[in-house]
């Protein structure tokens, strides 16, 4: 069949491989506005309607990552009602 991984390893015959079999796998996607640190007594005053400044500036790329793996970069866009992400720049990982 055209949708099994037939072999693994280095000397795996990669024509024979399909990604149908991984499509249905689920990924946790996270991007990332900014950051801050802040000590607990400052946290605990936050009230309804406060504001946290963050480490990023407006129009800074933001990062997302899979999986707790750096993956892009993007940019935050607004379409509708809800807030989005457009991916900007891949980044390409480096082997283990």
């Amino acid at each position: 069949m055209a949708d099994e991984i037939t072999g693994f390893g280095e000397n795996a015959n990669t024509e024979n491989l399909s990604l149908d079999t991984v499509y249905d796998i689920p990924v946790q996607i996270t991007v990332v506005l900014g950051r801050t640190s802040m000590q607990v007594n400052q946290l605990l005053k936050l009230g309804r309607g406060a504001v946290i400044e963050l480490n990023q500036k407006v129009g800074e790329p933001i990062d997302i990552f899979v999986n707790n793996r750096l993956v892009a970069r993007g940019e935050v866009v607004v379409v509708e009602d809800r807030i989005g992400v457009t991916m900007t720049e891949i980044i390409k990982s480096e082997k283990h």
